[in-house]
């Protein structure tokens, strides 16, 4: 059973715990949160630690709570906060942060020198496997018309780091994604493809922010099983299909 921490307490971090303390493969131990509240929070039979960062010292925290990975849906700043001590203790960093500066994406590789880490603009298994399939569709037809087209909840301010990521593995500049804002929805993505005679589009849609728990199980699960390393999810996922390739 793998030891887990999560950063991040919000409505993507309260779905992705509940996923977590549900999977037998991990035991969640401690989630850690902006505010000075401490607290349990209990799924079944299973209690989590609940802590506020501004009243620990981390190091000291993560000294007394061991963990063997981290799962941050934070924000960015987090990964300067914790990143020497994982790479001291060695342990596995999943971050399904989209707001990385170039810098702290740089610092964030370095980590990979000494332990595993995946980053992840979106952690929902479905969308990474969109990704590729647009990677090997605009590959086939590059002289196909490409759009991109994400539609998420009213509040949501900046465009999908999603989208941006489809956009700069199809090669494509952002004028190239419309953004819509509309209520009730999680979140939509689409790749449209312009072809002669014919087009062909490439959905997702994220139904419950659960989809994110599923995923970081699916990327914590692959990650234990990878030598230390930085890691895309479409690594993961190339690895997962050259396996089913080498037994088909």
């Amino acid at each position: 059973m793998i030891k887990v921490g999560l950063f991040g307490y919000g409505k993507a971090g309260r779905a992705v715990a509940q996923v977590l303390q549900a999977d037998p493969r991990f035991d969640l131990r401690w989630i850690a949160k902006r505010t000075a509240i401490t607290g349990r929070q209990t799924s079944d039979d299973r209690a989590t630690a609940v802590v506020g960062l501004d009243a620990i010292n981390f190091s000291d925290w993560l000294h007394e709570h061991p963990v063997d990975a981290m799962v941050d849906f934070s924000v960015p700043q987090s990964l300067q906060m914790y990143g020497e001590d994982l790479r001291r203790r060695k342990i596995m960093l999943v971050s399904a942060i989209s707001a990385y500066t170039e810098e702290q994406l740089s610092y964030a590789r370095s980590l990979g020198q000494d332990t595993r880490v995946l980053c992840s603009p979106n952690m929902t298994l479905g969308i990474n496997f969109l990704i590729m399939a647009a990677k090997l569709l605009r590959n086939i037809a590059p002289f196909a018309d490409v759009e991109i087209l994400e539609q998420h909840f009213k509040e949501k301010p900046e465009v999908s780091g999603t989208a941006k990521k489809i956009a700069e593995s199809l090669e494509l500049g952002t004028e190239k994604i419309t953004s819509l804002r509309l209520g009730g929805i999680v979140g939509h993505h689409e790749v449209i493809f312009g072809f002669p005679y014919q087009t062909v589009r490439l959905t997702h849609d994220s139904i419950k922010r659960e989809a994110f728990g599923t995923g970081a199980a699916f990327a914590l699960g692959e990650l234990a099983r990878c030598d230390t390393g930085f890691y895309t999810f479409e690594d993961l996922l190339m690895k997962k299909l050259r396996e089913q390739l080498s037994v088909a």
